[in-house]
């Protein structure tokens, strides 16, 4: 038996990630998965609840609702529309 934590295939999805430093009052919304941005659905200002789809990923032909994990206003988008991005890449920052 391998003795490794949690899983080896999707290590950030098992809560071994180390989050990238944010300041205080601050939180991030990360890629659930690799892929392409097919459409982003908030804007900076926009008030977003836990569970909100915030955008929607394209990955292997099957779209992907990126949500919020925490309640928030939206700071800043770092993503756009056909940009890909990594599993666990930062799409937005809540304030």
């Amino acid at each position: 038996m391998i003795d490794a934590p949690e899983s080896l295939c999707f290590p950030g999805r098992w809560g071994n990630r180390q989050p990238r430093p944010v300041p205080d009052g601050m939180t991030e919304i990360r890629a659930p998965i690799t892929g392409n941005v097919w459409k982003v659905l908030v804007a900076v200002g926009d008030a977003v609840r836990v569970d909100d789809v915030v955008a929607i990923l394209e990955s292997m032909k099957l779209e992907i609702p990126v949500e919020a994990e925490s309640a928030g206003i939206v700071l800043r988008v770092l993503v756009s529309v056909g940009e890909p991005v990594g599993e666990d890449d930062a799409m937005f920052e809540l304030g």
